[in-house]
């Protein structure tokens, strides 16, 4: 699983005019919570980047005050106009301590049907799972090779690690493969072909 190097510095003041302050130097004020006492701190916003701006699930390898944590992104807010990342929530990881986190899916194989030329519709990418951080991961698998045209992958679908929990509806479609139009044009095609076929050879036997 990746992780990445991070490093803050506490904060001494807090409140309003200080969080300000600290946004106009570039610096993005942040809390980590989960070991003892909440601490706050400022973080570079360049800095986590790559935890924020990633459709990949990362550790985060947090030092702060001297203190190195095990850390997930919990939670982060944005300037509703200029999208700057404003305010940071880091939960510290403790191991036999069970965490919810949303990890992504990816699928593995290749769907019979994208092969006669369906399209794979991708309903979920993330899935939200609990398990202790000792039987963490980064992402969950799921195996497309027998997705056929028209018919749908659900959540019941993923098998999962030992430890993994899968918080999701089981029921819930995950990804699917589309009938184009062409091919939907062409199946109704045939079978009214079919069934004018049928229609002039009853005829046919009647006249006889």
């Amino acid at each position: 699983m990746q992780s990445v190097k991070v490093s803050g510095e506490v904060r001494e003041n807090l409140g309003k005019k200080s969080s300000k302050a600290n946004r106009r130097e570039g610096l993005v004020p942040a809390v980590i919570y989960g070991a003892g006492d909440p601490v706050h701190f400022t973080i570079k916003a360049l800095d986590v980047r790559s935890l924020i701006y990633t459709p990949e699930f990362k550790l985060a390898e947090l030092t702060v005050g001297g203190k190195t944590y095990k850390a997930i992104v919990k939670d982060y807010q944005f300037h509703p106009v200029t999208d700057a990342l404003r305010h940071i929530d880091f939960l510290a990881l403790q191991d036999g301590h069970p965490v919810k986190v949303q990890v992504p899916v990816v699928f593995e194989g290749t769907s019979p049907g994208v092969r006669s030329g369906g399209k794979l519709q991708v309903a979920v990418r993330r899935i939200k799972i609990k398990t202790t951080p000792e039987n963490l991961v980064d992402k969950l698998v799921l195996n497309i090779s027998e997705l056929e045209l028209g018919s749908a992958i659900r959540v019941r679908d993923i098998q999962p690690n030992e430890g993994v929990e899968i918080m999701n509806p089981a029921g819930q479609p995950v990804a699917s493969v589309e009938v184009p139009r062409a091919l939907r044009s062409a199946a109704t095609l045939e079978a009214k072909a079919a069934e004018d076929g049928g229609e002039e050879a009853a005829e046919e036997a009647a006249a006889e």
